[in-house]
Order: C-alpha cells, then sequence, then structure tokens
C-alpha cells in the first residue's frame, strides 16, 4: 500500500469512528426517551383508544373514564357510540376506528375475531409501536376457519401477525363481560391474567387491569396467550394464587 492510500485510509477511519459515535449516542437518546415515555404513561392518566365498543369494550371504557382516563369509543356504529358516550360525561369521546387508534396512547381491541386482519390493514401505520390490548377471541363457530388456524398457532401471536408492528398484551380474554362490568365497584381479589412479550406495555397495562378491578397476572410470554380463551383452565374468575398454579400446570 503507498503512502498516499495509507494517508486516505486513515482518513476514512477517521471520518467512519466519529460517525459511529454519533450513532450510539442517538440511538441512546431514542431509548432514554421511550423509556421515559413509557414511564409516564405508567403514572399518569392516559389517553385510551376502545376498537369495539360492544360489551367488553363499553365495560372497560367505563370503569377507564371513572379511573380519570380520557377514552374514546369506536366501533362500525359512530351514531350509537355518540349516543352512548353523550351519558359518560365529558372524558368520553366517540369517533372511528382509525380516529380512536390515532388518540389513544393505549388501545383496546376488542372486535369478532375475524375482523383482525382488515383492521390491522385498515389501521396500517396508525398503530405502529401501539400498545395494543388484545381482547379479541377465535370462535370457530363465528369467526370460521381463520378461527381455528389461530387457536392452532396460539390467539396471542396469531394477533401479532394480523395486527403487526404492536405491543399486544393480551388479556380480558376469560372472564365474561357481565363480570367485569361488576368488578370495578365490587372490589373482588380475582386476578386477571395476562400474556405478552413487552415488560413496558405489561407495566401499563397492568394498571390499567387494576382500574378495571382486576390485579393484573402475568402467566408469561405472549405464547401462553392461547391459554386466555373461554373455556380453558384460566377461564373465569380465580385468584392469583389459583390462576398461577394453573399456568405453571399448563407450562
Amino acid at each position: 500500500m503507498s503512502k498516499t492510500q495509507r494517508n486516505q485510509s486513515h482518513h476514512h477511519r477517521c471520518l467512519f469512528l466519529p460517525l459511529i459515535g454519533l450513532t450510539f449516542i442517538a440511538s441512546l437518546f431514542v431509548s432514554m426517551w421511550l423509556t421515559a415515555s413509557a414511564q409516564t404513561l405508567a403514572s399518569e392518566k392516559l389517553k385510551i383508544g376502545i376498537i369495539g365498543s360492544g360489551r367488553v369494550g363499553s365495560a372497560l371504557g367505563k370503569a377507564w373514564l371513572t379511573a380519570g382516563h380520557q377514552v374514546m369509543f369506536s366501533s362500525q356504529h359512530l351514531e350509537d357510540d355518540k349516543a352512548f358516550v353523550a351519558t359518560l360525561g365529558p372524558n368520553a369521546l366517540a369517533g372511528t376506528p382509525t380516529e380512536a387508534a390515532q388518540y389513544g396512547d393505549v388501545l383496546l381491541v376488542a372486535v369478532p375475531y375475524g375482523a383482525l386482519p382488515s383492521l390491522g390493514k385498515e389501521l396500517g401505520n396508525t398503530i405502529k409501536d401501539k400498545i395494543v390490548i388484545d381482547a379479541c377471541n377465535p370462535i370457530v363457530t363465528r369467526d370460521g376457519e381463520m378461527a381455528a388456524a389461530a387457536r392452532d398457532k396460539g390467539a396471542g401471536l396469531a394477533s401479532s401477525e394480523f395486527l403487526p408492528n404492536t405491543r399486544i398484551v393480551r388479556t380480558f380474554n376469560a372472564i365474561p363481560a357481565a363480570k367485569m362490568a361488576e368488578a370495578a365497584t365490587k372490589q373482588a381479589n380475582f386476578g386477571m391474567p395476562m400474556a405478552g412479550d413487552d415488560a413496558l406495555a405489561i407495566q401499563i397495562v397492568s394498571r390499567l387491569v387494576r382500574d378495571a378491578g382486576y390485579e393484573p397476572t402475568l402467566i408469561g410470554k405472549l405464547a401462553m396467550g392461547k391459554y386466555l380463551l373461554p373455556g380453558t383452565p384460566l377461564a373465569g374468575e380465580h385468584s392469583v394464587e389459583e390462576l398461577r398454579k394453573i399456568a405453571a400446570e399448563l407450562k
């Protein structure tokens, strides 16, 4: 290698090394910002977008309003949602599913499972990196073959494919909506099983589980979401200790 080539190589290294340093610093700041943002969400009042304002969505939405959060309800029936929120006070709003997805710091998706593929395509980048509570259950008699495939794969993992690039926590799946509507006022000592992979998302959703009247009970990673369905051993109301014992036997 000639002297000129050595000098050029040294010059390129001198330029490259600061770039590596700047990239590292930028990544560090982004990581710190994301952590700080998540910690803020874990302590302050939240904006919650509910997609699917049926029995589950309306029951949980009312509980979260009572806890002081702001909630936008949405479904395929906007006029019905407007009439509903008119009875709930100033922190309740109605909008389209896209508007709810844009609005929420956290999203609750509580729609028939068969609607998830089209919903994911409709919302697209609107839900990218959002915390999503997956309260949807694949029911074969209602949702057809895609529900059977989702149950084989595991409902949590299947949901993450239909709603890509989101931070999914699967919960509110295995207790009847009527029971959930009562939980926030009854102060019952029941656990709410949860499954997820994102630690910060789990922390934030755990707060909302408490606000809904249950004690959050993490049973494992999102793959364990296959057990969060009606008719499984985890279904129904159980104490935290009972849920942990049942989950340990399922793993």
